[in-house]
């Protein structure tokens, strides 16, 4: 009895900490605390090196544990405020309901019964009630009638201090950004926070923090601000006291009237889209359903207004979701109705969504290299839009030339994995992927093909900047041979069929016996760094083809032609969701690529021992199916009867093509003991000839090797010659 009342009141006593360290001791702290029980909710450590995390970092991220890293704590004695205030970020950011017991009105009665969750960086009141407050409301009010019923409901005094409804809508511009962020989320979608621009009031929705460059665009002077606003692409940028930004999506004005805040200085006389003849046949179903929701009108006309005819809210999901159950594919909101609400612009509205004219304008790195102008997503790809990752952080992608930063690029969260692999479900279960005709599906890839060919010397471009490849090779083998895989497998996409299989033992023999093959669902893909378009190409056009949805995960240091090719899915008419791109970490998101439920099939190229994990971890899952391309070490073997030239040659091309970053490359090289040295010579003079360097100089042979762990290693190999 003794010992069962320590152990809970051991379990009583668990600490919420945040570690600062590094190394192995760090590590083995850090794994001790989590085993007795208490929780880290941040760790503090030192930056990567030579691209290679702290072992204390990789086992944080590995658990989805925030990880900062950061040189120095301090300088000339005094705390960095980078520092400290991402320490405090680490603390809680919860939300949740109160059943109280009845009172005189006020929500001071005593507590019944408590129920919290994680508020994710941009979560908003109606995606808190919508994911939790709504589905776990419905519980908790069951069970507090049931713990009532059995006598055994608390009553857990409270203060009678800040309980009260009221909110303050309308709060000063002139705080951080993150708490202007919290304010707009924290009453989006109702009632609406507001401020004041150009002299009326207007309603501020859809917030979300801002990480990495911010957009070009027009300033907008906003009352009480530290700085004027920015009217971009994407939406409104708005600044906070701190310097930081976040970004506003839509506005509503006082007369009801809602835009889309990217087109505040727009006249709203948009070029008419021409519909197609079928377009026209779905202008008449949708003309139908504003019929039967709006039944005080007669004859619904192009001038007709949803809301001006007697429409309300309910009414508003009424027509978004007959809409998308009659048109499949097209992605609705809520707000698409209040943005376009006479039913010639919900119209136009509705056949740009359909034909995929509605992406916002990505975020994108620029450069001026290889005399030409190379633009390159830098976000996460998920759900047809590129975005910051969930967390806002990001991480550097090095050019291996220079040792120059090419840009930030948005480091994957555990939630962004999750978020991922929803849409890719969503996308085959509901959207017109997998329900596509083969050939239709085929045309796309076809498409995307061409598109590719139509890219190629910018995907070559940034392949021999993100990885070190020979431009050259980058050109015909990178990008050439993921061009002409897409178009193989496009061909393959109406011959995919079943058999027929006779049974002869059958009495009477009147039993038909077949095969059909249908895809598997949602896939999974982790390539590595030496062959980054390549790698997709091969994995993703199958998986494609056969009509599955995809979440990929680029290898860590080379993940711009992923993102590039993510764009190029999009121009192609790829629907939402199917292609997913995920940057950042191995351990963190490919573990939980392993993990996931929903994942039917996994594919990996890498190391052995990841393989490995990878294989135990698909198994205890789900026993998802799993494809593996592990290690390499092939030998070459040269007999002193060979053909000289021919063997250097070979042996040459072997270990040195695309830098030796080769899965099938000559790793040991066995000389006959009788031509060892006139082999040696010869291979040296050759080498000598190499001319190693830039590897966009069209003369270069070998360019810089992938990332400097990679060179570091290969160096060490030195150390025992």
């Amino acid at each position: 009895m003794f010992c069962l009342l320590s152990l809970q009141h051991y379990y009583q006593n668990k600490l919420k900490l945040a570690i600062i360290g590094q190394s192995q001791f760090g590590q083995e702290v850090y794994s001790s605390l989590r085993k007795q029980g208490h929780r880290v909710v941040g760790v503090f450590t030192v930056p990567d090196k030579d691209g290679k995390a702290d072992p204390l970092a990789v086992v944080a991220e590995k658990d989805g544990t925030p990880v900062f890293k950061f040189p120095r704590w301090r300088v000339k004695g005094k705390p960095i405020p980078e520092v400290v205030e991402a320490y405090k970020a680490v603390g809680d950011r919860k939300a949740g309901f109160t059943v109280f017991w009845a009172d005189d009105g006020l929500d001071t009665g005593p507590i019944l019964l408590q129920r919290e969750c994680a508020v994710e960086p941009n979560d908003t009141v109606d995606t808190l009630y919508n994911r939790f407050l709504f589905p776990e409301g419905i519980k908790a009010m069951v069970e507090s009638v049931q713990l009532i019923a059995d006598g055994k409901a608390p009553r857990v005094p409270q203060t009678e201090e800040g309980a009260s409804y009221e909110g303050i809508q309308k709060k000063s511009n002139s705080k951080p950004a993150e708490a202007i962020h919290n304010w707009i989320r924290g009453h989006d979608k109702v009632p609406g926070a507001w401020t004041v621009i150009g002299g009326q009031s207007v309603t501020v929705y859809g917030s979300s923090m801002l990480g990495g460059s911010v957009p070009t665009g027009q300033p907008l002077e906003i009352d009480g601000a530290s700085q004027p606003g920015l009217v971009t692409n994407n939406g409104l940028v708005l600044y906070g006291t701190d310097g930081k930004a976040l970004l506003v999506r839509s506005l509503q004005f006082e007369d009801g009237k809602m835009i889309h805040a990217s087109k505040y200085f727009s006249s709203g006389d948009s070029a008419s889209v021409e519909l197609t003849d079928d377009e026209k046949k779905m202008e008449e179903e949708i003309r139908n359903i504003w019929k039967g929701i709006l039944s005080n009108v007669l004859v619904i006309e192009d001038t007709t207004d949803f809301f001006k005819s007697g429409a309300a809210s309910m009414d508003v999901v009424r027509l978004v979701e007959e809409v998308k159950q009659k048109c499949e594919g097209v992605q609705l909101q809520n707000e698409d109705v209040y943005m376009a609400s006479t039913f010639q612009d919900f119209i136009q509205m509705f056949v740009r969504k359909l034909r995929g004219e509605d992406q916002e304008e990505e975020l994108v790195a620029t450069k001026e290299v290889n005399n030409m102008t190379v633009k390159m997503p830098h976000q996460c790809f998920i759900n047809g839009k590129f975005e910051d990752a969930e967390n806002g952080k990001t991480y550097e992608t090095i050019n291996p030339t220079d040792g120059s930063v090419i840009c930030k690029v948005s480091y994957a969260s555990l939630g962004d994995v999750d978020r991922a692999v929803a849409a890719a479900k969503e996308a085959y279960d509901n959207g017109p992927w997998g329900r596509m005709n083969p050939r239709d599906r085929g045309s796309l890839l076809y498409k995307l093909a061409d598109l590719m060919e139509e890219h190629q010397e910018e995907l070559a471009t940034i392949e021999s900047i993100d990885s070190g490849a020979v431009y050259t090779l980058a050109l015909k083998t990178h990008v050439g041979m993921s061009i002409q895989t897409f178009r193989y497998f496009a061909g393959w996409c109406d011959k995919i069929q079943g058999k027929t299989i006779p049974i002869n033992q059958a009495r009477p023999n009147r039993n038909l016996t077949f095969t059909r093959k249908e895809p598997l669902g949602v896939c999974a893909i982790v390539i590595p760094w030496n062959y980054p378009l390549m790698m997709l190409a091969w994995k993703s056009a199958a998986c494609l083809a056969a009509g599955n949805t995809l979440v990929l995960k680029p290898a860590q240091v080379t993940p711009l032609t992923a993102l590039k090719f993510a764009e190029l899915s999009v121009k192609a008419g790829i629907p939402r969701g199917v292609v997913n791109i995920l940057p950042g970490s191995g351990g963190m998101v490919g573990q939980r690529l392993s993990d996931h439920p929903d994942i039917r099939k996994l594919g990996f190229t890498g190391s052995t021992p990841i393989g490995k994990q990878i294989m135990k971890s698909c198994a205890l899952s789900n026993l998802k199916k799993v494809s593996l391309e592990l290690g390499g070490k092939s030998p070459l073997i040269i007999f002193s009867d060979c053909d000289m030239d021919k063997a250097v040659r070979m042996g040459m091309s072997s270990v040195y093509f695309n830098k030796g970053e080769n899965c099938i490359a000559a790793g040991r090289l066995f000389v006959e003991e009788s031509i060892h040295d006139e082999f040696i010579s010869r291979v040296v003079e050759e080498i000598k000839k190499m001319k190693i360097g830039d590897p966009l100089d069209r003369s270069t042979d070998h360019g810089p090797q992938n990332h400097k762990a990679h060179l570091d290693k290969l160096l060490e190999y030195f150390k025992f010659l």
